[in-house]
């Protein structure tokens, strides 16, 4: 419990990377021993809730990419714990320059053996939310070497408006990678040491590789917000679809205070 509720301390210079580019990479945030302990109440949740039979190879691109779980904090107090983390909260509110993080909803990515890329997307096109004071820590439960899909940023790509509209799927991977090839945003393809934790906000584009490897490539996330987030109406069916999962009873225009959206820090 120390090591997830332990403050983590930023540099105003790394707090001015994330501003500018909308995206960090930091090391060290959780020891071994914490990974092992979650990694293990992860993947027992993770294969509870899986309902995927069909064959990699049989999938669609999005089906390649990952086997998704939601909520998991929902159904584990284990994994409730861990996702709960001060310590990933305040990361989250100190990135962002908030006063406190709401719970948006949590994610398991699991990139099977031979599992196909992530496409080029925007996280927010799927979120009914009236601000860009989002982020989403990517926290891999191993070592991610280039060879598993490790997660990829265009790094500033939150200023670029076309792209957005797009669902991730095919169209997001080719028109996506089309416009950012024109532009001089820089392209950021790392591994991720074991304890190396990402957070990128929801509107800069990311993507991740196929895993070429025949390990499962683990990722938990959790998507935070700011406190004062309010609900907006949504402009598209998915954002709908969120409204009605994530924020269920939130009113438009109103701060979404529900309680699948707990105040984390």
């Amino acid at each position: 419990m120390n090591s997830l509720d332990t403050p983590y301390e930023l540099s105003p210079e790394q707090i001015a990377f994330y501003q500018k580019n909308r995206f960090i990479k930091l090391k060290n945030v959780f020891d071994a021993d914490t990974l092992a302990r979650y990694n293990d109440a992860i993947s027992e949740q993770v294969a509870k809730m899986n309902t995927v039979t069909v064959a990699l190879d049989e999938r669609d691109t999005y089906g390649k990419a990952f086997l998704q779980l939601f909520n998991l904090w929902r159904e584990n107090d284990d994994v409730k714990t861990f996702v709960f983390s001060k310590r990933l909260a305040k990361i989250a509110a100190d990135l962002m320059q908030v006063d406190g993080v709401r719970m948006y909803h949590d994610q398991a990515l699991f990139k099977e053996g031979g599992g196909g890329i992530t496409p080029w997307h925007a996280d927010q096109y799927y979120w009914p939310l009236s601000s860009d004071k989002t982020v989403t820590a990517w926290i891999p439960l191993q070592p991610v070497p280039l060879e598993m899909g490790p997660l990829e940023f265009s790094a500033g790509s939150h200023q670029i408006v076309e792209g957005r509209e797009l669902s991730i799927g095919d169209d997001s991977e080719k028109l996506i990678a089309s416009k950012l090839r024109v532009t001089d945003f820089e392209h950021v393809i790392e591994p991720f040491d074991l304890g190396e934790v990402s957070f990128h906000s929801g509107w800069v584009f990311h993507r991740a590789g196929a895993n070429v490897t025949d390990q499962m490539r683990k990722v938990m996330t959790v998507i935070y917000m700011d406190r004062d987030m309010k609900l907006e109406q949504p402009i598209n069916k998915n954002q709908e679809n969120d409204w009605h999962t994530w924020c269920p009873g939130a009113t438009v225009g109103d701060v979404i205070n529900t309680e699948l959206n707990p105040v984390l820090y």
